[in-house]
């Protein structure tokens, strides 16, 4: 069975993978409500505004760090879970995706220069864990559509 990093990045589907998240991303900033939606669709629109293709470009710069954080948890899903809801599974574990995606963007921060973004970043990031927690079934049905495919 291939691993996420050998489907998800190959040269024919990488950049559709690329599309679809940026449209996931979009779609829950867009849902965001209250103070916290507020402050995270500020941060949004100040980091497309500052470089339009910023977002995605650091989806396709993180995009293999991504594959390979979800990776251990396709492959239980995958014998644990066969036929089942990749997004459900990971929503069942949601601490522990969540803080291990999170660290790949923590990671971004400390070594990016870039001011601005580094701010917008740091705006959010309090309130970070909930949001990727919530966004875990939409994004595990997104990579249970390349797997399957």
């Amino acid at each position: 069975m291939p691993t996420l990093q050998e489907t998800l990045l190959a040269p024919d589907i990488r950049s559709h993978v690329i599309a679809d998240c940026e449209d996931l991303v979009d779609r829950e900033v867009a849902d965001l409500s209250g103070v916290t939606g507020t402050a995270v669709r500020l941060a949004y629109k100040t980091v497309r505004t500052f470089d339009a293709g910023h977002i995605p470009a650091m989806i396709e710069s993180i995009l293999p760090s991504v594959a390979e954080a979800l990776q251990p948890y396709w492959a239980r899903f995958t014998t644990e879970s066969p036929g089942g809801d990749f997004g459900g599974y990971l929503a069942g574990r949601e601490d522990e995706v969540a803080e291990a995606l999170l660290a790949i963007t923590d990671s971004r921060r400390r070594a990016s220069s870039r001011a601005t973004i580094v701010k917008a970043y740091n705006t959010v990031r309090g309130s970070a864990a909930k949001h990727v927690k919530a966004t875990l079934p939409a994004l595990g049905a997104l990579v249970q559509k390349y797997m399957q495919a």
